[in-house]
């Protein structure tokens, strides 16, 4: 009589074990016991086959390159303040920057996200066909709202051969209503602006005047030790003064 026993292990580990084979292809590992026909002992044997494994095919996963701008030293950073966007925008376009700080003022009052009856908006209160004009994206942004404005007037001043009056009544009152009456509109808004805009020109020239008077005037020197002088008068007589 023969007795098989037939025991299955399933792991690559225990097949490397047995068979010396590679742990990473999985393997069938068989045990056979069965009685020796001349000795009529149970022999043990154990046979080793590879099993075929399906291999699986893992799509590629492709990450598209990152384009990154590189940075232009030569060019310079954003504002960080309405003070030097003024600036920058002034020498720009060969602007007095105490003219459009006096502009914002009226228009504004520096507030970025003023919105006016007449649909006016930011700083600079610009309508929208205007803004689209000279290249405005974003009213509400400040940097962008002073570029347009300041684009705008420096357009008006070369409009009117430098006659600040009919720049300003063409901001307020716009162009149409200038060409209709050949000069400054008699609208008392208009006007009333012109006048507005010229007195906060007068204190941001005022301002700045003093600014320059107080960097060039030097600090009185301190006073150093006081030295002791002796003088002796025709009569022989003998006083000490200090200088």
């Amino acid at each position: 009589m023969r007795f098989c026993f037939i025991l299955l292990w399933g792991s690559a580990l225990a097949a490397a074990a047995f068979a010396g084979g590679n742990p990473e292809r999985p393997q069938r590992i068989t045990s056979v016991v069965r009685a020796d026909p001349r000795t009529g002992k149970l022999v043990r044997s154990v046979i080793v086959t590879s099993r075929q494994v399906s291999s699986r095919a893992v799509p590629e996963t492709v990450i598209a390159p990152r384009v990154v701008t590189p940075l232009n030293p030569n060019q310079a950073p954003p504002p960080e303040n309405i003070d030097e966007a003024v600036e920058r925008a002034a020498a720009e376009h060969l602007l007095p920057p105490q003219l459009i700080h006096s502009v914002i003022k009226v228009e504004s009052n520096y507030n970025p996200f003023a919105v006016s009856g007449k649909g006016a908006l930011g700083l600079m209160q610009l309508i929208p066909a205007t803004a689209r004009r000279f290249g405005v994206n974003d009213v509400f942004n400040p940097v962008e709202n002073i570029q347009g404005g300041a684009k705008y007037l420096k357009y008006l001043l070369e409009l009117y051969h430098d006659n600040y009056a009919l720049a300003l009544a063409a901001y307020n009152a716009g162009e149409g209503a200038v060409a209709r009456y050949g000069s400054v509109p008699p609208y008392s808004e208009t006007r009333n602006y012109l006048q507005l805009v010229a007195a906060q020109w007068r204190k941001a020239n005022a301002a700045e005047k003093a600014k320059e008077k107080a960097v060039k005037t030097p600090a009185a020197a301190p006073e150093g030790p006081q030295h002791i002088r002796e003088i002796v008068e025709t009569d022989g007589t003998v006083r000490y003064v200090t200088r």
